[in-house]
């Protein structure tokens, strides 16, 4: 089973992106973040005709989150955190596909740093810590897939004595990264490839792209119970470098049936 994230910057916008990507990738399940689309404006019928069954939590100019899966439906299972009834930001769905719980999350930025939207991310991921645990101590085979806006370690950024005060880089966020790991969670990236330098974005500013000025912000990361199924995981760049792309490229991984 191939999963896969891609933060799509739009799913309407760069529609013609995602479906050329899925035709060439064919990954079984697709996490996608930032729809920035209204629940009803999902363009569901291109993607059925693409071959993905798809269930999906929009919201109108920012955010959104969906999962897609080839020649199936998802099964939804939870739409939103848990204790989520005052946040209106749709970043969290959750499904069942193949017998593997997929979490699809978009995270908050949180800049600037300190401050109110800073002080919402930390909030958000204390609510997205408690879940993680919940799922990992019910023993199923689960994979949290998504837009984390945390750059883990050093080794995920081009140039990281330039982002220590910035909110995806800030120690408060990479301890959040590591009590995930500490949970029992394996990054799957990072454990199959340790000491590469392995980017999933590339802003759209100062060249970013063309200098490989890169991120690492989006991960998978798998519960015990299907980490020993990890066989390949990778980050296919080339779709950052197209016509009008998205600032993020899809990251993904296998795990053996």
């Amino acid at each position: 089973m191939k999963i896969a994230t891609f933060n799509v910057n739009g799913v309407n916008g760069r529609l013609d992106i995602l479906l050329d990507w899925l035709e060439e990738a064919r990954p079984d399940v697709v996490c996608l973040q930032e729809l920035k689309a209204p629940q009803q404006k999902f363009p569901i019928s291109a993607i059925e005709k693409a071959g993905y069954g798809a269930i999906w939590h929009g919201q109108k100019s920012w955010n959104g989150v969906a999962i897609l899966a080839h020649d199936t439906d998802p099964i939804e299972t939870r739409r939103g955190l848990p204790d989520n009834m005052d946040d209106e930001h749709s970043r969290y769905i959750e499904a069942a596909v193949g017998g593997v719980l997929i979490a699809c999350l978009y995270a908050p930025n949180g800049n600037p740093a300190p401050g109110p939207k800073f002080d919402y991310k930390l909030s958000w991921y204390r609510r997205f810590l408690g879940h993680a645990r919940a799922l990992m101590d019910t023993g199923a085979p689960v994979v949290l897939a998504g837009d984390y806006n945390i750059i883990p370690t050093d080794l995920d950024v081009y140039a990281p004595e330039r982002w220590r005060d910035d909110a995806l880089f800030r120690q408060e966020v990479r301890d959040v990264f590591t009590e995930l790991l500490d949970q029992g969670w394996t990054d799957g990236l990072r454990s199959l490839h340790p000491n590469e330098r392995i980017y999933t974005f590339w802003d759209y500013f100062r060249n970013a792209w063309g200098r490989d000025a890169g991120l690492r912000l989006d991960h998978l990361l798998l519960s015990p119970s299907i980490a020993g199924r990890l066989e390949h995981a990778g980050v296919d760049r080339h779709v950052r470098g197209g016509d009008h792309a998205s600032d993020h490229a899809p990251a993904w991984i296998e795990i053996s049936d």
